[in-house]
């Protein structure tokens, strides 16, 4: 009797300490959550505000000195989640009365669109290229991928630049469609990917007599699916905050996306830009909602093919 009660002593501060250490786990993550969450919180919450008050709370920080620089904030910063008074007036600015913005918004639509539709679609007869075929040929281009991968966007937009004037494509929406297209990114991860395939299953299908278009077309891409969703949702995201690609290459503004024009909005349009952030985050945050399952499932299963 008093082994069984002893263990049972031990069973019960053993869950009793899983439970704290669950609860002290909970409490972290969600203050980490809060935190990333913030900003987000704050930039909707503050674009349902008149625009004197987003002035007497920020106006501060967009003053600037005699010399044209910006002023030393020696005050303290008021943060406001919640309006005193909820006004709709900065977004029928945006949406009605000012119709640059819904043009930004489009010129990002169509610059982002066809990268994300064909990269991927690049990316997947390519990453079944790699995959299908080695050698040392093929390992040395791979190879090369990953350096060029690896390698912040910064390096290579200068020969962008060259390689656009070169084409004369600079100053159309050309400039920004290739480089995108034939982006490395999405090549590397495919391949790593469908690289996990098993090869009794593509040589079961060999048997059966299938050729390559039909092995990539109904073994490869439906067992990649996932990883090919969250793959455009990382390349979506990417494009769709882009700065310095449409600053070098296109000189036109009026081609310009909406998160270029966002940087230059001025200190007397601070509702505004608070307004047009937060319409600017809805594609991104309904592709994630709607594609968060895939991402998770891509990540989860790169190791290996899901059974």
């Amino acid at each position: 009797m008093r082994k069984h009660r002893r263990s049972r002593q031990t069973i019960s501060i053993r869950l009793r300490k899983k439970k704290i250490k669950s609860i002290i786990a909970f409490i972290i993550v969600g203050a980490f959550g809060i935190l990333f969450l913030m900003p987000i919180i704050l930039t909707i919450s503050n674009s349902f505000m008149a625009a004197s008050e987003i002035t007497s709370n920020y106006g501060i920080i967009f003053e600037t000195s005699d010399t044209g620089g910006k002023k030393f904030i020696s005050e303290t910063v008021n943060l406001k989640f919640i309006p005193d008074m909820v006004s709709f007036n900065q977004y029928i600015t945006v949406l009605l009365k000012s119709p640059e913005y819904l043009l930004k918004f489009w010129n990002s639509i169509i610059l982002v669109g066809p990268i994300v539709i064909f990269q991927l679609t690049v990316a997947c007869l390519a990453a079944y290229s790699f995959t299908r075929t080695r050698g040392r040929l093929k390992e040395i281009l791979f190879f090369s991928y990953i350096i060029v991968m690896l390698m912040p966007y910064q390096v290579t937009l200068v020969p962008n630049y060259l390689v656009s004037g070169w084409l004369n494509i600079l100053d159309t929406y050309w400039a920004i469609w290739l480089p995108g297209i034939f982006s490395p990114f999405a090549v590397y991860l495919l391949t790593k990917f469908m690289r996990k395939i098993p090869t009794s299953v593509i040589e079961a299908a060999q048997i059966d007599g299938a050729g390559e278009w039909q092995i990539f077309r109904t073994i490869c891409m439906p067992l990649c699916k996932s990883a090919v969703y969250s793959v455009a949702i990382l390349i979506f995201i990417d494009y769709w905050n882009m700065v310095e690609q449409p600053l070098i290459l296109l000189s036109d503004a009026e081609m310009h996306p909406l998160s270029v024009f966002l940087s230059k909005i001025n200190s007397g349009e601070i509702g505004l830009a608070f307004a047009v952030a937060t319409i600017y985050m809805i594609p991104t945050l309904l592709v994630f909602l709607y594609g968060e399952d895939y991402l998770v499932e891509g990540i989860t299963y790169q190791g290996g093919i899901k059974g």
